[in-house]
């Protein structure tokens, strides 16, 4: 296996594979032309999104926005999010309909070994799934191998290291559930 399949599976892999560095580079190019627009250019805006990242309608993205790679993140119809949304997707995000992100989110799929000697050299990921009509407040964190059930609620500032039903409001640190809709 080479290092994008490892990681792509979710195995760990060597960060720094050269066809890695360049599949990032390209996503941090677009991210920065993205985020250097005109607020009135939305349609270079859209443009760009669509080549970045897999979406099945309309998308708004407000700047600053920064992805690992951009072919791992899939997006439903209707997605919004608010300034300085961050992705790292090593493994999959998908991401349903209707879904709205608040300033400041974080979705991390990429996470390191805890042996600081290993962490040198290694990285792995966990895919993450947002279902539909989820609402992620500002400055929440999304972390690796998460589920969030469509129809939830995700408060400010939590940071969501479990999978997080359907139908609820869940905040905190670790982020829990704190009322079923």
């Amino acid at each position: 296996m080479d290092e994008k399949s490892k990681m792509l599976a979710g195995l760990p892999y060597d960060a720094w594979d050269k066809q890695l560095l360049q599949e990032r580079m390209r996503a941090k190019q677009l991210c920065h032309r993205f985020n250097q627009l005109q607020p009135e250019q939305h349609k270079v805006r859209s443009k760009i999104i669509s080549e970045l990242i897999n979406t099945k309608g309309s998308v708004l993205i407000e700047p600053n926005f920064w992805v690992d790679y951009g072919y791992n993140i899939f997006v439903g119809k209707r997605f919004y999010s608010n300034h300085n949304l961050t992705i790292l997707d090593c493994c999959e995000v998908k991401i349903g309909d209707n879904v709205m992100c608040a300033p400041n989110v974080l979705i991390s799929t990429a996470t390191h070994p805890i042996d600081p000697i290993e962490r040198q050299t290694t990285e792995y990921g966990a895919p993450i799934t947002i279902g539909d009509n989820v609402w992620i407040g500002g400055n929440a964190a999304i972390m690796p191998g998460v589920t969030i059930g469509s129809g939830t609620t995700i408060g400010a500032g939590s940071i969501v290291t479990k999978d997080i039903p359907s139908n609820c409001v869940a905040v905190g640190s670790p982020c829990r559930v704190i009322k079923h809709l």
